[in-house]
């Protein structure tokens, strides 16, 4: 069997913010949304535009507390055009949460605190 990789889901909570991080810190757009006449919940899909695969973000309307990430060992890796750019821009947002320059890589945050390597 040959599989392929589709997406990742991030539940977060709140959706605009997330929406806001991901366009301004890594330039995903949103290919596609899901939401229930009802509005219990809202799953967006971003792409990069480049590759088929997404990042999908899902929202509850009743969750209320931030999400227990436990040791958040889970990250997404990103690979850019342009580190010292990205870099730059990171800074600046005050995102960055961990850098380790001997191995030439660093991590930002998303608002519920999902870690994303940034590589080049």
């Amino acid at each position: 069997m040959n599989s392929r990789f589709l997406h990742t889901n991030f539940t977060v909570l709140n959706l605009e913010k997330s929406l806001d991080f991901y366009s301004s810190a890594l330039g995903l757009k949103e290919v596609r949304r899901i939401a229930p006449e009802d509005g219990a919940f809202i799953i967006v899909f971003l792409g990069d535009g480049q590759t088929d695969y997404n990042l999908e973000l899902t929202w509850y309307r009743d969750r209320k507390e931030p999400y227990n990430l436990g040791d958040n060992e889970i990250h997404l890796a990103v690979k850019v055009p342009d580190k010292q750019a990205a870099y730059a821009l990171h800074k600046e947002m005050n995102c960055i949460c961990y850098e380790n320059h001997d191995m030439n890589l660093y991590f930002i945050s998303d608002p519920d605190g999902y870690w994303i390597e940034i590589l080049d």
